[in-house]
């Protein structure tokens, strides 16, 4: 559905997850700013949070370190390593325990073996591969009319949507571990156990965000190839 050489489905379908993804990065880094003014009950800043969780299940082989930038937190299978922001590490706020504590739950997933994450780290490679060169392929089997090359692209952007699809469970589950293990421990609870929740969950809506850019993608290029077949 070109116009002009306007793509359509671009501005039907993707168009609106784009602004849905825009929208969730904006409420997180927002919702975060806001409860990072509620201060952790106990006094503990983002590293002791993670370093307590990590302890309680025997990962003291698991790094705490801090790392540039802002909500730039993430856990490093390779490096088994835990890089928390200058937003995170050194603070003492509700959302910057919330932070660290997800971050430590995915260090819990990988040691229990959480089937999910080990899906996703085995479909990693594809997923990137998938990413890079469905689209140029798509455009190729549109423009030389060989279909079979378009309908290879798509398959390749499945793995893709695949990857953000199996993202979901892992990020929530890595959140509702957190959260469990700092009510049950205490180191947060009532007004800090609320925030570091709406935290996590400002964060969650953006993994569902990225899936919906990923399907909006999906079913674009599936039109772009139906409308082409169909002439």
């Amino acid at each position: 559905m070109f116009y002009y050489g306007f793509d359509m489905y671009y501005l039907i379908l993707v168009m609106p997850a784009l602004i849905f993804a825009m929208w969730a990065q904006f409420n997180v880094t927002s919702t975060f700013k806001k409860y990072s003014r509620v201060s952790s009950e106990r006094g503990m800043t983002g590293r002791d949070a993670a370093r307590l969780i990590l302890d309680r299940h025997g990962l003291t082989n698991v790094e705490v370190v801090e790392t540039r930038g802002n909500l730039t937190d993430h856990y490093d299978p390779k490096a088994n390593v835990i890089r928390l922001s200058e937003t995170t590490y050194n603070v003492q706020s509700a959302a910057a325990v919330g932070v660290a504590a997800h971050e430590a739950g995915h260090a819990v997933q990988y040691a229990e073996g959480y089937s999910p994450i080990k899906l996703r780290q085995a479909i990693i490679p594809v997923s990137r591969i998938g990413s890079s060169l469905a689209i140029p392929l798509v455009l190729l089997g549109i423009i030389f009319s060989y279909m079979p090359i378009a309908y290879a692209g798509i398959i390749l952007f499945g793995a893709a949507v695949l990857f953000q699809l199996v993202t979901l469970p892992v990020e929530f589950n890595a959140s509702r571990r957190a959260l469990a293990t700092i009510d049950e421990t205490g180191v947060l609870s009532g007004d800090g156990l609320h925030a570091a929740s709406r935290v996590l969950r400002a964060a969650a809506l953006t993994y569902v965000a990225a899936l919906f850019v990923s399907l909006a993608n999906m079913l674009r290029l599936l039109a772009l190839v139906s409308n082409r077949r169909d002439r």
